[in-house]
């Protein structure tokens, strides 16, 4: 039975258009072997695809000797998947063309459109109309196409592919990059990878990235996944087939660009700007159970571990790591790496250390477990990897092999490779190029890493890598919005208990309020001011009515020079406190609803001390996220000093968060919140509120 002919694994049929099409159309190619467009069809000759073939060129002629079609409507006929190679001014009709004749799905290689400016845009919107209006599925545009090396389908014109024989395996490469496919697809040969599924996704105009994988899921052939991300529209698929592809065990990993992108857009608060594109990213891949990666060899890595590590339960203690090693400065690499990525390196518990002696295994003191030269020997390595891998102290366990792995394999890997049964967590670090160490460790599916760098990076992911939440992702979103003042900031989050300083709102001139506890602070009252102390909008430490109304007179005057007429200021009460914190809500257009905590006043931005979790969240993220901003452990009676009330704060955090469920709020922030001692509460002095205009709570 041949790869096309045989029955499915999957019945997902967007994915049988995709990936094993019966029949194809290649239109615009070429003979002309200096093009990428007469590649697919060399391909699929040369690997003997099963299907039908049907090159399509308006000028006919001949191709290899075989004929070519001058149109869709003389093909014999009509073909599951159409890949289009035509100029960019005959795409949307030639896609017209495909859907009349009903073709399922249009591979769309040509450029030109979003990414090419005001006229692309135009011919993007009207290429979406045409593949709505027809149901046909559009790939791309600007995708290298599909590869399926189990179908023997190399549906594609990159270059990369000119390398007969596509190792087969059980790995899915989604890539909004179609270069990288060649490049992963190279990397990945020479590391004795094996691929199920390629697919370069291109402009996404119709066809995510998301929706493809998810078409997979269910495929047998397909057991994890690899993505190449460089943004992270229709974030909502995206999420969907995260949970799928958990819901089946298949682990997903990313990499994604934009680690030094200039931060999101900034919205009218300091939240916009601390939750930056990398922050978002960090977050919402985190809540989908994506495993996330920096470095290439991390990507091409990374799958071997989080098939042998579980998701951590939210709210989790943070895993600690073992290292078990021959050579100290190997195995002290790991340790760096791994202490710049946060990972806690654990030493032996005393327990441990007995049980290694008692089983004959001498190591030197220290955190790293070093046996030296005499951890060259297999039973020696063996029997350390039994104890310090059954050990209750460590949830993985790395081992740093030298030069032995390049001289003698065969006995340096060996102790690894007999003990690679599934669900023991053993990872190794080769220190030496040593490619025979390497295929054994990887012919037994463990976890194995040419570099310290990327070691630490798998590392990291897999044991920070949550279950998958269901929380609701955004949508882009250009319904007109508007601020809120102070007042009415506060007013709108009364709902949720916001604990908030008392104020009164008075006239610029008077007259001032009785009654009032001094201290106060004055500010300036508008919603065209949402950082009053950036224009002299604020004034502390004022004592007496006299001076609430020369404040008022001052603040005024002030603000004038912004252009703004101010006519009425919010007094408020000053309260003690330890310290100042921002707690802040927006709704990213893409990826949806989140929360941030960050170190609060003024300077907020240049500290860029935070943490951002996709909202909501429940107490024991709020506290994660607390432990994450290194300013509050000055609130954790550092040094003798007296402890903060953290735990009011994170119940602030979570009542923040609950705006997730909100239809009117985009963004929220609390800065500063006043953190009192521990026991007395916290208590918010300034608000900012954007809400859609016209919305069901506007201006309470």
């Amino acid at each position: 039975m041949t790869a096309v002919e045989r029955a499915p694994l999957t019945d997902h049929p967007l994915a049988q258009a995709l990936f094993a099409p019966r029949s194809v159309a290649l239109v615009g190619a070429s003979s002309d072997p200096v093009k990428a467009s007469s590649r697919p069809l060399g391909y699929l000759r040369r690997d003997e695809f099963p299907g039908s073939v049907y090159p399509v060129n308006r000028r006919g002629g001949m191709i290899n000797g075989e004929p070519v079609y001058r149109a869709l409507d003389e093909l014999p006929e009509v073909p599951e998947h159409a890949f289009l190679m035509t100029p960019t001014a005959a795409v949307v009709d030639t896609v017209e063309q495909c859907g009349r004749a009903g073709v399922r799905v249009v591979t769309v290689l040509t450029g030109g459109f979003a990414e090419s400016g005001v006229d692309g845009a135009a011919r993007e919107r009207a290429l979406r109309e045409v593949a709505l209006a027809y149901g046909v599925r559009v790939l791309g545009p600007n995708s290298l196409g599909v590869v399926n090396p189990h179908a023997r389908l190399a549906l594609t014109a990159n270059a990369a592919f000119s390398e007969p024989d596509v190792p087969r395996g059980g790995i899915m490469v989604a890539s909004q990059s179609g270069s990288l496919l060649g490049a992963l697809l190279s990397r990945g040969r020479d590391r004795g990878l094996g691929f199920a599924r390629m697919v370069s996704t291109g402009g996404e105009t119709d066809l995510s990235l998301g929706e493809v994988c998810e078409s997979t899921v269910g495929d047998d052939e397909v057991t994890g996944y690899l993505l190449f991300l460089e943004s992270l529209r229709h974030a909502g698929r995206l999420r969907q087939f995260a949970r799928a592809a958990a819901d089946r065990g298949k682990p997903v990993v990313a990499y994604k660009l934009g680690r030094s992108a200039v931060a999101a857009e900034l919205a009218q608060s300091h939240t916009g700007a601390l939750a930056g594109e990398d922050d978002v990213a960090d977050a919402f891949l985190a809540d989908c159970g994506i495993a996330r990666v920096s470095t290439l060899d991390g990507l091409l890595e990374v799958l071997p571990l989080l098939r042998r590590v579980r998701p951590r339960e939210r709210g989790a203690p943070a895993r600690r790591v073992g290292v078990l090693t021959t050579t100290g400065g190997g195995a002290a690499m790991v340790v760096d790496q791994l202490g710049l990525r946060g990972v806690e390196v654990a030493a032996p518990s005393d327990d441990t250390r007995r049980r290694l002696a008692a089983a004959g295994v001498e190591a030197e003191p220290g955190a790293i477990v070093d046996l030296t030269l005499a951890g060259t020997r297999p039973e020696i390595m063996g029997t350390a990897v039994d104890v310090l891998g059954s050990a209750p102290e460590f949830d993985l366990l790395v081992t740093v092999v030298g030069s032995s792995a390049r001289s003698q394999p065969e006995l340096a890997v060996a102790p690894l490779v007999e003990r690679a049964a599934p669900g023991v967590p053993l990872a190794a670090f080769v220190v030496p190029s040593a490619p025979q160490a390497l295929s054994m460790l990887a012919a037994a599916d463990v976890p194995a890493f040419r570099t310290p760098e990327s070691c630490a990076d798998v590392v990291a992911a897999a044991l920070s890598r949550p279950a998958p939440r269901q929380t609701r992702t955004g949508r882009p979103d250009h319904a007109p919005a508007h601020l809120l003042d102070e007042a009415n900031s506060y007013r709108r989050l009364a709902d949720l208990d916001v604990p908030v300083a008392p104020y009164v709102v008075m006239p610029v001139r008077g007259p001032v309020p009785d009654g009032l506890r001094y201290p106060v602070a004055v500010k300036a009252l508008s919603a065209d001011l949402p950082h009053k102390s950036d224009a002299g909008g604020v004034v502390l430490g004022v004592s007496g009515p006299d001076e609430v109304a020369a404040a008022a007179a001052r603040i005024r005057d002030a603000v004038a020079l912004t252009g703004v007429e101010l006519d009425r200021v919010l007094v408020q009460r000053m309260v003690p406190a330890l310290g100042e914190v921002l707690v802040g809500y927006r709704v990213d257009p893409q990826v949806g609803p989140l929360v941030l905590v960050a170190a609060g006043g003024v300077l907020a931005e240049l500290h860029r001390d935070r943490a951002v979790r996709m909202a909501p969240v429940d107490p024991a993220t709020a506290r994660e996220m607390l432990d994450e901003v290194t300013s509050l452990q000055a609130l954790r009676g550092f040094r003798g000093a007296p402890e903060g009330d953290l735990d009011a704060l994170v119940d602030l955090v979570v009542r923040l968060s609950a705006l997730a469920g909100s239809e009117d709020v985009l963004e929220a922030e609390l800065n500063p919140v006043l953190v009192a001692r521990a026991g007395d509460g916290v208590t918010a002095v300034d608000a900012v509120v954007r809400v859609r205009t016209g919305g069901s709570k506007e201006g309470q």
